[in-house]
């Protein structure tokens, strides 16, 4: 029998739940860790909430807060991002947070070249390096598998993150969705800080043509390969939580939530024994 999967609920399983129903969610489900993020409600923190009343219901539940999701878009360095980096950071310090999610530019019509991203990239660690370093939290870096996004590959931000000297702040978030969709087969399991799981099981959708609506919790039908992406990791050195990112509207409409996550929980569990 292998050992227990450690799981992580991300705000994104449950967006219209207030932050202390989110958090009796997790609890309810053993999780003892979850992510906010400031892309809902207007892209306010936990709907406003400030930092210390974030800190004070996590440590009621023992409950540990793993990143605010996201800074985005990361890589696109200029005054108005580092302002963005400086008010997260604050944030995620006083809030307890380990880190920051920090996603890149993925819109169509980038018009830079794939020099000009990687310099970019480069750039970007560099100045948020000391920005990291002054509020004691990690970098989140999430490569994104869409064929638009200016980061798609986790050996792209490994190059960079080794060329800039931020092994010290700066880690990967494997997402196993983005992970299927940019066809990636390199694992980084000694700079993985983080693993967002959720499954697809439109078996039918072409694979450029699979978005975040098409994400729902990990079972039977997963086409993503969820269970054995996440056994590579940890048998290769892994041993952080695995925080479930499903954005799928028919998951945050459903009327047992707990129940649903429960069952995709023990399906992973079982997948591993």
């Amino acid at each position: 029998m292998k050992s227990p999967l450690r799981f992580a609920l991300n705000r994104m399983v449950a967006p219209n739940l207030s932050l202390p129903d989110f958090i009796q969610l997790a609890a309810a489900l053993k999780c003892d860790a979850i992510e906010i993020r400031n892309d809902l409600a207007d892209k306010q923190i936990e709907f406003g909430a400030p930092a210390s009343r974030v800190r004070e219901l996590c440590a009621a539940q023992g409950i540990q807060v793993l990143s605010i999701n996201a800074l985005y878009p990361f890589d696109v360095w200029n005054d108005e991002r580092r302002a963005q980096a400086i008010k997260l950071a604050t944030y995620a310090r006083e809030c307890g947070a380990q880190g920051l999610v920090m996603c890149p530019f993925n819109e169509r019509g980038d018009t830079r070249n794939e020099a000009q991203r990687a310099a970019g990239l480069r750039t970007a660690l560099s100045e948020l390096a000391p920005i990291l370093r002054e509020y004691g939290i990690l970098g989140f870096i999430e490569p994104l598998g869409f064929e638009e996004c200016a980061l798609r590959r986790k050996r792209v931000a490994v190059d960079a993150i080794k060329a800039i000297g931020g092994l010290d702040v700066f880690r990967l978030v494997h997402d196993t969705f983005h992970h299927h969709l940019a066809s990636e087969h390199e694992f980084f399991p000694e700079l993985t800080g983080l693993v967002h799981i959720s499954g697809v099981e439109d078996a039918e959708a072409p694979l450029n043509s699979i978005r975040d609506g098409h994400r729902v919790l990990v079972g039977e039908g997963d086409i993503l390969g969820n269970a054995a992406q996440i056994d590579t990791l940890l048998s290769t050195g892994y041993s952080g939580y695995l925080s479930f990112e499903p954005f799928a509207e028919s998951v945050h409409e459903l009327a047992d939530i707990q129940q649903a996550l429960g069952a995709s929980i023990a399906h992973l569990q079982n997948s591993r024994t």
